[in-house]
């Protein structure tokens, strides 16, 4: 069963490596999507795609994974918030945005459990998690 968990929680992080990889080489795609609620276009852009990479690291190496994944879940939210909330009274095409917003959520919620496994491992002291 751990050998599911932990294939479970590389094939987690691993999309996040990607996606930030993409803010980089996708920075003009990424400058259109920005609504006016995000400030410093292309420096956040950057920030979020640096900060994708050294979580999904975090997660596949075990490092850090309470503090990642929390940061992660804040990160979701905020995208869920300023980017496919405000989208769905943008954009024409509303199916393209429902599924991003709701793999946003999905996301998140698989953050917000790998962040409460993690921490009750610390309270229990078993060497049990993912």
């Amino acid at each position: 069963m751990k050998k599911l968990t932990t294939i479970g929680r590389i094939l987690f992080a691993l999309p996040f490596a990607l996606f930030g990889i993409n803010h980089f080489l996708m920075l003009n795609y990424y400058l259109g999507m920005l609504t006016s609620f995000v400030p410093l276009g292309a420096y956040t852009i950057i920030l979020t795609g640096i900060m994708l990479i050294a979580a999904s690291i975090s997660i596949i190496t075990k490092v850090l994974v309470k503090f990642s994944t929390l940061m992660l879940a804040v990160l979701l939210f905020i995208f869920i918030v300023t980017i496919h909330i405000p989208h769905l009274y943008i954009d024409a095409d509303k199916t393209a945005t429902i599924i991003a917003l709701l793999k946003d959520i999905s996301l998140l919620g698989g953050s917000l459990m790998i962040f409460g496994i993690y921490s009750e491992e610390k309270k229990t002291g078993k060497n049990e998690s993912i």
